[in-house]
């Protein structure tokens, strides 16, 4: 994988955060804030962890 840029955080009401960021690729990147370094990708299993994490309130703000 290339090294990612990330944008500055994301936070909506509460501690809910996220970071988008790109890779040298081109291919874009979402992550909850502070766990960067296990970002979503464009797959099943990252779609089943987004809705996981939103369940689990760790992204509320997404609904």
């Amino acid at each position: 994988m290339d090294e990612i840029t990330w944008e500055e955080p994301f936070c909506g009401e509460g501690a809910s955060c996220f970071r988008l960021g790109t890779d040298t690729s081109g291919h874009a990147y979402i992550a909850i804030a502070g766990e960067e370094d296990t970002p979503l990708t464009d797959s099943r299993d990252a779609l089943r962890r987004m809705i996981l994490d939103i369940k689990a309130g760790k992204a509320d703000h997404l609904l």
